[in-house]
């Protein structure tokens, strides 16, 4: 009854015509892309509306003896460059909002255990389809995301339960086509900074914290803080107020996808494992805890002010990971049995015909979007 899904399961995709009453109208879709061509193409965007780019390593970093706020940046070459605000995009090194301000981490890894990644590209296959493929696999999950010209694929795993070697063959022997590298080694600890915004120096990207890639919130993340930047922009006085309310609105939203993220982990049925088994006797959140409780009891779930997750995924993944409730909403009961079964056959009739009109994925790229 989700109309995403059934278009999924049947290899199709478009995105969504100006009709308001027809599920046509309201398809939610999000992109798969090579981000190396996708950062080359707004780094031109960029500097043709005027940005300077200055290629260097920064050596040193100078502070305002008072106050702490940074001041400049030196460069190998000896160059400074001065600044009234700082964004820090340096990775998990945390250039600025670390090892300048060290503004401390919150670590989640008690409840997103999984440490490193391996990424390999393999070569595309016949079977072109709309949507990522997650496995799960002995000591973590398997990521597939077909592009026109090849395969991404990744294992993520906790190194606590295997070896990279062991990791690097697991994700050799369930590829779909030939590798066509290396597997690439990440290592990370998932979590976030205990600020986002510290004096001068907002942090962005992987600089910020980092969520583990289940959810491909990543992306996501660096634009939404930019966004939150641009309301909150500050003058010369960095209103304190102000850089609060940013890292409490930044804080809500990673901890609500956090907790998503840690659903699926909470809620496995996997009776093989001992990494399973952890993640399934875990403690969680209150936050998740309470949530999960809700629908558990009375099949409600609510969604707080603008969290990135709908009500429908979080349906998708509790109901399929085996959270059912103990009773339905009392407003059903307003129906009756017959009107109910109608009312649902009549949907997946309109929905079952809306994806039948559709175009395969593969006809789709093809028409609009050809590499």
């Amino acid at each position: 009854y989700t109309f995403n899904t059934i278009a999924s399961l049947q290899n199709k995709f478009m995105r969504p015509l100006d009709r308001p009453n027809s599920p046509l109208g309201s398809i939610a879709y999000a992109f798969h892309f090579d981000a190396g061509l996708y950062a080359r193409y707004l780094r031109g965007k960029c500097e043709a509306a005027g940005v300077v780019r200055t290629e260097g390593k920064i050596v040193s970093v100078q502070q305002h003896a008072e106050s702490g706020f940074v001041e400049s940046v030196t460069m190998a070459n000896g160059e400074r460059i001065g600044g009234d605000l700082f964004l820090d995009c340096s990775g998990f090194r945390g250039l600025l909002i670390e090892q300048t301000l060290q503004t401390g981490y919150e670590d989640w890894s008690h409840w997103l255990p999984c440490n490193r990644a391996l990424a390999v590209p393999c070569a595309s296959t016949p079977d072109f389809t709309p949507y990522t493929r997650s496995t799960t696999r002995r000591a973590g999950w398997q990521w597939r995301i077909p592009l026109q010209h090849r395969t991404g694929n990744g294992y993520v795993y906790c190194s606590d339960y295997i070896s990279d070697d062991e990791a690097a063959a697991t994700l050799l022997a369930n590829l779909d086509g030939a590798a066509l590298a290396d597997p690439r080694p990440l290592r990370f600890v998932t979590g976030k900074r205990k600020l986002f915004w510290n004096k001068n120096v907002v942090a962005v990207g992987l600089a910020s914290g980092f969520m583990e890639p289940l959810e491909s919130t990543s992306i996501h993340f660096v634009q939404s803080s930019l966004a939150k930047l641009v309301q909150f922009f500050p003058d010369a006085s960095f209103d304190p107020v102000m850089v609060a309310e940013y890292n409490r609105h930044v804080q809500f939203e990673y901890e609500r996808a956090r907790d998503f993220i840690i659903l699926h982990y909470k809620a496995n049925e996997k009776q093989d494992g001992e990494f399973w088994r952890r993640c399934r006797e875990m403690a969680i959140p209150d936050t998740l805890a309470q949530k999960i409780e809700l629908f558990r009891e009375s099949a409600r779930i609510h969604r707080e002010h603008e969290e990135l997750f709908t009500e429908v995924s979080w349906l998708q993944v509790m109901l399929n990971q085996g959270i059912v409730p103990k009773r339905y909403h009392p407003m059903v009961d307003l129906l009756s049995l017959e009107e109910l079964r109608h009312m649902v056959a009549s949907t997946r009739a309109v929905l079952d015909n809306s994806a039948s009109v559709m175009p395969s994925h593969a006809e789709y790229i093809a028409r609009t979007c050809k590499a």
